[in-house]
């Protein structure tokens, strides 16, 4: 039977501990630190199983007990990230925020992360308590601090949110909810400049429920998510805070389980974030953060604090994390309501994709045959002027190029190109020159050929092509091989996922809108399947795991994401979530490759892109791949999507991992007028 997705909101991890006594407390802590060394198990076991207000009375029985002030004996006997993690547990709630902010803006530079993070995530009442303890703990006024350490319109917006006088939800209008939507369009989108002082006002003073309306309202009004239109209209310290804003009014826990992410995404760790956020949350809404990170990313809180940190440190955060979600079935109602809400955006989102790459003004094929010519004659080659022609045209002018060049000079322009360029560069601007049909062929081919399969190749082309798209690059492989692209699929891959891959390069997909009878006979099929999904990587049966592969490889889009809006609802759980608790290996990586492709189809690239260039080494082979394939359709998309991932920009990436590799300034010339701007 189908459940209902909804319930009581879940809190934190850490509750009181029962049978509680301050006094026995403070004696352990006591033994534990007296004498050679100390007892940090002991230490940490105790201190992370007690409630922040307990902590308090065993401060004040430390004290009664010993005369010796408890956070100064824990600071003396620990320390580095262990010792920072523990004291900030043993702090009141304000005094830790306190103490944070007065380390943010202390000393030269301002750490403008860590302002934006409290003062856009805390309710009135956190707020007031803050400033209070701020003025005891220093005996200094928190607004004035912050005026004195921040400028523009970052610093209007800090002063408005540090009045903590944002209206409660109780106060909503409709008339006003619509006249907001119209100010906030007006004052971005329509007049030349942006009004910041009034996206300031309405976005630092309504209420949260209002303000959700407000975005729903935009949305019909602009077309686009209003975090959309702060991209664009603001920048900076203020752009960053205001997008916060926003995530907070959305979703306080959904925004820091993306802050957590990205604390421990790449190399090395953001350890004062990861400390901040676990103190912080872990009696107000862990378990609801847990659940959006089981639903966002690869691996849970739990695994990821695992794989990022070590000793007592990590026993300590694993602790306040409370448990691991990828050992979990159901969501919690809260977080299965977003699952939900997150398909239903899917299907509702308007969103119009971009290339970087435009047909050039002014286009003479002639001139520019004879340019690249004369730049691979004689000795040397000019590769500033292959680079400058190549990548600012479009794929259609190029093929204009190329037979030109043919039928001018009688030569064979890529025969010459490849003559002349080698190396990353010479994948990439031969990959141009070729149709995207035959680059896709090319890829594919690539991908089988010689020792070793490169399945993830494989995947990414095929789950993200359209039909025509799919059936353009079968027509292109049948010419270049001689053989047809099914039957060295069929050669080079096995079992279920031979079989995923062979339905989608039939590129009979269909298309579409949904039909929401038949979406809800195929919910229950995948809901009725879930016990044998983990079948479907040994088994060759066709029963229910068969079905489940049949829809995913044959509704259109549109229809999908209703199925997977409606498999939330019978059965708690998202469909990606169940595809990586059942299914292992290739089938795995492919079943998600779709979903995630269904989902956001940007966003499952920019990922792609992110970890290409992640670690030792770059992946150029995929980094090559992507930057050409989605150039012209939706790489301006893309962009927007890493940057709001993993906090740089695609730009940014590229050129760092450019400058850091083997490779020549006119490859990364290349990569970097692809990506077409800098974020």
């Amino acid at each position: 039977n189908c459940v209902s997705a909804q319930g009581s909101r879940y809190r934190g991890t850490v509750v009181e501990f029962p049978d509680f006594n301050p006094s026995s407390d403070a004696e352990v802590l006591y033994n534990a630190m007296k004498g050679f060394g100390d007892d940090k198990e002991t230490i940490l076991e105790l201190i992370t199983s007690r409630s922040n207000a307990q902590r308090q009375e065993i401060c004040a029985a430390y004290k009664s007990q010993y005369g010796k002030d408890l956070i100064g004996d824990l600071k003396y006997e620990l320390t580095g990230k262990f010792e920072r993690l523990i004291v900030g547990l043993m702090r009141p709630t304000a005094y830790h925020d306190a103490k944070e902010i007065k380390d943010a803006i202390e000393g030269i530079g301002t750490d403008e992360k860590c302002l934006i993070e409290i003062l856009a995530s805390r309710n009135n009442k956190q707020i007031h308590d803050l400033v209070n303890a701020y003025k005891d703990a220093y005996g200094r006024d928190l607004e004035a601090d912050i005026v004195s350490d921040t400028s523009g319109h970052f610093k209007k917006m800090l002063v408005v949110l540090l009045q903590g006088t944002r209206e409660e939800d109780d106060v909503v209008s409709e008339d006003l909810v619509e006249q907001d939507a119209q100010d906030l369009f007006d004052a971005g989108e329509v007049q030349w400049g942006t009004d910041e002082a009034k996206f300031i006002t309405i976005l630092g003073n309504r209420s949260v429920t209002h303000l959700q309306m407000v975005f729903d309202k935009y949305e019909n009004i602009a077309n686009k998510e209003i975090e959309d239109s702060i991209r664009g209209e603001l920048s900076g310290d203020f752009e960053k805070l205001m997008l916060a804003v926003v995530q907070c009014i959305r979703s306080v826990p959904m925004y820091f389980a993306k802050q957590l992410f990205k604390a421990m995404k790449g190399l090395g760790t953001a350890d004062n974030t990861l400390i901040r956020i676990m103190v912080s949350r872990a009696e107000i809404d862990m378990l609801d953060i847990r659940e959006f990170f089981r639903l966002s990313y690869e691996k849970s809180l739990y695994n990821m604090i695992k794989d990022d940190t070590s000793g007592e440190y990590k026993r300590s955060l694993l602790k306040l994390c409370g448990g691991d979600d990828d050992l979990a079935g159901e969501f919690f109602p809260e977080a299965a309501q977003l699952a939900y809400k997150m398909w239903e955006v899917s299907s509702m989102a308007r969103v119009e994709l971009k290339g970087t790459v435009q047909p050039a003004a002014n286009f003479n094929p002639d001139s520019d045959a004879q340019a690249l010519r004369k730049a691979m004659k004689g000795f040397g080659t000019d590769e500033d002027t292959i680079v400058d022609i190549v990548t600012h045209r479009s794929n259609a002018q190029r093929q204009e190029i190329l037979q030109k060049y043919k039928s001018l000079l009688g030569r064979d322009l890529m025969a010459d190109l490849k003559s002349e360029l080698s190396g990353s560069l010479c994948r990439l601007i031969l990959g141009l020159m070729m149709t995207p049909a035959q680059f896709d062929a090319k890829m594919m081919r690539k991908a089988m050929e010689g020792a070793g399969t490169d399945e993830k190749a494989l995947i990414e082309i095929l789950t993200t092509r359209n039909n025509q798209e799919i059936l353009a690059m079968n027509e292109a492989y049948k010419e270049a091989y001689h053989k047809s692209l099914e039957d060295s699929i069929t050669s080079d891959t096995s079992g279920h996922f031979c079989r995923v891959l062979v339905s989608l390069v039939q590129g009979s997909r269909e298309e579409g809108p949904a039909d929401l009878a038949r979406a809800q006979e195929d919910a229950k099929v995948i809901t009725a399947g879930q016990p044998e999904l983990g079948d479907a990587v040994n088994d060759e049966s066709t029963s229910m795991e068969t079905k489940f592969l049949s829809i995913l490889c044959t509704r259109s889009y549109p229809h999908l994401r209703k199925v997977f809006q409606e498999f939330v609802t019978c059965t708690n759980k998202d469909v990606e979530q169940v595809i990586r608790k059942e299914i292992s290996g290739d089938l795995k990586m492919a079943l998600i490759a779709i979903v995630r492709s269904i989902k956001n189809k940007p966003s499952y690239f920019a990922d792609r892109l992110y970890k290409s260039m992640k670690g030792l080494g770059t992946d150029d082979r995929t980094l090559i791949r992507v930057m050409i394939s989605r150039s012209e359709i939706d790489l301006f998309n893309i962009r927007r999507e890493y940057k709001e991932l993993h906090d740089v920009s695609l730009h940014e990436s590229i050129k760092v991992e450019a400058l850091c590799g083997d490779t020549s300034g006119d490859y990364r010339k290349a990569l970097l007028t692809l990506c077409g701007g800098e974020d």
